[in-house]
C-alpha cells in the first residue's frame, strides 16, 4: 500500500531509518528486500545514530529526494531523542506538509509519529495513575497517540490512560500485520488483517484523576471505543 500512495509507484525513491534499532544493520536490509520483493529498487538505508548525523549535507539531500521514509521498530524514545528538532526532522515536517510526500513507520516507527508519544508503560499496572510515561513524538500528526503491539501485548490500558489526561487527541491501537493509513491530515482507513483500535476521550462524563494520589487506580465515566477492521474509515474531523 506504501507503494501504491505513493508519488512515482514502484520508482519512488524510498528511505529507511534504523535509527529506533538496536540492530540497525540487520533490519536495514530485510527492509529493502520486502520493497525490492514488491518490485520497488530505489531503495536506501539510513543508518542514523547521532544528532551530528542528523545534520549532514548529504542525508539532508537524500531526504530531499526521497517520496517515501520508512522508520523501522526499536525504541522511540530513541528517534525523538536522535532526531526531534534537527534539520532532518525539520526537513520531514516541510516535506509532509508541503509535498506528496508518505511517512511509514512499523512499530516504534509509527509511536514517533504523532504529537503525543507513550514511551513507557506496563500493561498490567496501565489503569494506575502515573504509569504510563509520554513526551513529544515527532509531531506529523498532532490529534492523535499511537501505541503498537496493541492486543498481542494488552495494552489497551496503556491507552486509556494516555487519552484520560489528554482528551482533546484519539487514541490508536494498532494490532499486529495492521496498520492505519492517514491522508490529508484526518482521513483515516485501516488496512491489514488484525485490529485498529480507536479512543475517544472527548465525551469523558467525569475521572478521578485529579483526585486519586500517584499508583493509585484510575476511574473513568463515559469512554468511548471503536473498533476498525479492513477498509474500515474514519474522519477525525
Amino acid at each position: 500500500r506504501i507503494i501504491e500512495e505513493s508519488k512515482h509507484k514502484e520508482n519512488s525513491r524510498i528511505e529507511i531509518i534504523t535509527t529506533a534499532s538496536k540492530i540497525p544493520l540487520e533490519v536495514g536490509p530485510e527492509y529493502v528486500k520486502a520493497f525490492n520483493f514488491l518490485n520497488a529498487n530505489n531503495v536506501g538505508v539510513l543508518h542514523i545514530q547521532t544528532r551530528e548525523e542528523a545534520a549532514k549535507e548529504d542525508v539532508l539531500k537524500r531526504i530531499e529526494l526521497a517520496d517515501v521514509v520508512m522508520f523501522t521498530g526499536g525504541d522511540q524514545l530513541r528517534l525523538t531523542s536522535i532526531l526531534g528538532g534537527t534539520k532532518l526532522h525539520k526537513k520531514l515536517l516541510e516535506k509532509y506538509r508541503t509535498e506528496e510526500f508518505i511517512y511509514a513507520g512499523t512499530s516504534a516507527g509509527a509511536a514517533a509519529a504523532s504529537g503525543i508519544m507513550i514511551y513507557q508503560g506496563s500493561s498490567q499496572e496501565a489503569l494506575l495513575k502515573g504509569e504510563i510515561k509520554v513526551t513529544s513524538g515527532l509531531d506529523f500528526i498532532d490529534e492523535i497517540t499511537v501505541d503498537t503491539h496493541f492486543v498481542q501485548r494488552g495494552r489497551i490500558g496503556r491507552l486509556f490512560q494516555a487519552v484520560v489526561t489528554n482528551p482533546m487527541i484519539m487514541g490508536v491501537g494498532l494490532g499486529e500485520d495492521t496498520g492505519l493509513l492517514i491522508t490529508k491530515g484526518h482521513r483515516m482507513e485501516a488496512i491489514g488483517s488484525g485490529l485498529v483500535i480507536l479512543v475517544d476521550g472527548t465525551q469523558i462524563k467525569g475521572t478521578n484523576l485529579t483526585q486519586v494520589a500517584l499508583g493509585e487506580p484510575i476511574s473513568i465515566n463515559n469512554l468511548l471505543v471503536h473498533v476498525m477492521s479492513q477498509n474500515d474509515k474514519y474522519d477525525l474531523t
